[in-house]
């Protein structure tokens, strides 16, 4: 489905419109629409003088009045109302025009010029109406209704016109000076009471007006009152029609910018924001999901940085509270880099940092694309384990194709940086360990230490690799075939012997 644009409507602009191009479109859409609203309120005060308010025609110089004044005043006043409220528009929302921050000042004036628009357009139909009911009382006393009713009618449809139009013409402007603050302005049931006053009150009011009037005179005929009912009826039905459809779309306009919203967030867009240039409670719904799509774009922000330090698995299994200290049974890869101290001592620090990062780059990508998680960095050495938080198949499989892997990049990749590497299998304790306050993820047990054991002894070994037997007797037989045991050897701190697995020479 094609956009509308962000205000609604593709007249409205793009939202990031700035300087003389957003002065030339405010300025033209609210002359359009004092125009418009203004033309309409003549039509509907021709209709009803002309064919609808039963009784009779102007005579003598009521005609004159009639036929050249009349005129007259409508362009004049168009003329007058069109620059003089223009004008005080565009001085209300200079602001947004010379790309400047709005002050409170600037945020509320803004907002309330559909309204001074609206009494600007009121003072001068009422002007007219006034000014010609008075003459007509002078000059032809019986047309005294027929002018007020017709003057004061078409006033209604001129206001409420340039009050809905003018509102929506200011949505670039208005969007800017509310921000994600609604002011506060009128409630959508105030909103909805006055709309129907304007569109079904005042307009059936008048009919009944009007049938009252010919009840009165007593001397209507019965064809001219019937045509006068109908198209009275007409005129009502028509400005309710037109009233009802603009209200309806400055209610659906926010609706549907939030719900276009919703759509590209579930899409996976979080930085999505709506526009906020409406001052009711729409203006607060558009304001709550621009501070929802922030709290999401902070939230996956954080998860991000949480899965960064301790792990994609780790961090989703926290979220989802799944971590729980347990015995499980893990495979376990210790990388350590050969030489580090001296490396420290010889090098600047930015330099010896470059090199760590690309060496973990290598462990982090082959832990990552075998299934294993990151449990943390100690230094210049890093400690992966295969089936913890979450169950992995071939858990020991897996971890010897990762050391197998690191093994065979270092030199290509990084010919100055050695590493030793070491991999156990065994049972351990996972889970949270730590204070209330401060956890950390971790694995305790005895592969944790035969692995850094191993990784020890693999620095002084061709190969700089080195598996306990046990890891590769729980691994696939597609693996294992890639490994052959060598001798056996009491590891440091350890009473039992091991038995240590070397890679096959390809």
């Amino acid at each position: 489905m094609a956009q509308a644009g962000p205000f609604g409507s593709r007249l409205l602009g793009p939202a990031d419109q700035r300087g003389m191009v957003l002065r030339v479109r405010v300025q033209g859409l609210l002359t359009v629409t004092l125009v418009v609203a203004n033309v309409i309120g003549a039509v509907v005060a021709v209709v009803l003088s002309t064919w609808v308010i039963p009784g009779p025609g102007p005579v003598g110089a009521t005609w004159l009045m009639v036929g050249v004044g009349v005129p007259c005043y409508v362009v004049v006043a168009l003329a007058f109302g069109v620059v003089w409220g223009t004008g005080r528009a565009l001085r209300a929302v200079r602001w947004a025009i010379d790309d400047r921050p709005p002050t409170e000042r600037d945020r509320r004036a803004t907002v309330r010029v559909p309204l001074v628009l609206t009494l600007m357009q009121a003072f001068l139909w009422g002007l007219a109406t006034v000014l010609f009911t008075g003459i007509v009382l002078v000059i032809q006393p019986a047309l005294v209704f027929t002018v007020a009713f017709t003057a004061g009618f078409a006033g209604i449809v001129v206001c409420a016109n340039a009050y809905l139009l003018s509102e929506f013409a200011l949505r670039p402007v208005a969007a800017r000076a509310i921000g994600d603050e609604p002011l506060g302005g009128t409630g959508v049931r105030v909103r909805m009471l006055l709309f129907w006053c304007l569109g079904t009150g005042v307009p059936v009011a008048g009919l009944l007006l009007v049938a009252v009037f010919a009840l009165v005179r007593d001397t209507v005929p019965t064809t001219r009152l019937a045509v006068t009912v109908i198209v009275l009826t007409g005129v009502v039905l028509v400005f309710g029609f037109l009233v009802t459809e603009f209200t309806a779309r400055a209610i659906v306009g926010p609706v549907r910018s939030v719900r276009d919203g919703m759509g590209l967030v579930r899409e996976g867009h979080l930085d999505t924001r709506v526009p906020v240039y409406d001052g009711t409670e729409l203006g607060l719904l558009q304001a709550g999901f621009n501070r929802m799509a922030d709290g999401l774009a902070e939230r996956e922000r954080i998860r991000d940085l949480f899965g960064r330090h301790v792990g994609r698995e780790v961090a989703e299994a926290a979220l989802a509270a799944e971590v729980d200290q347990r015995v499980v049974r893990v495979s376990v890869v210790f990388v350590d880099m050969v030489g580090s101290t001296a490396l420290a001592a010889t090098r600047p620090p930015t330099e010896v940092v470059a090199l760590l990062n690309r060496f973990f780059a290598v462990v982090v990508d082959e832990v990552d694309r075998h299934g294993g998680t990151i449990n943390k960095f100690v230094g210049d050495a890093a400690l992966a384990v295969f089936g913890a938080p979450l169950p992995l198949d071939d858990h020991a499989g897996r971890a010897l194709a990762t050391a197998r892997a690191i093994a065979a990049r270092l030199p290509d990749e990084l010919p100055t940086c050695q590493a030793g590497i070491g991999v156990a299998t065994g049972q351990v304790v996972a889970g949270n360990i730590g204070a209330q306050r401060r956890f950390e993820y971790t694995v305790i047990g005895d592969p944790v230490n035969e692995a850094a054991r191993l990784t020890e002894l693999a620095k002084s070994t061709p190969g700089k690799l080195l598996a306990s037997s046990h890891a590769v007797a729980e691994a696939h037989p597609d693996e294992a075939s890639h490994w052959q045991t060598t001798t056996t050897t009491t590891l440091r701190g350890r009473t039992e012997d091991t038995l240590l697995a070397v890679p096959r020479e390809s």
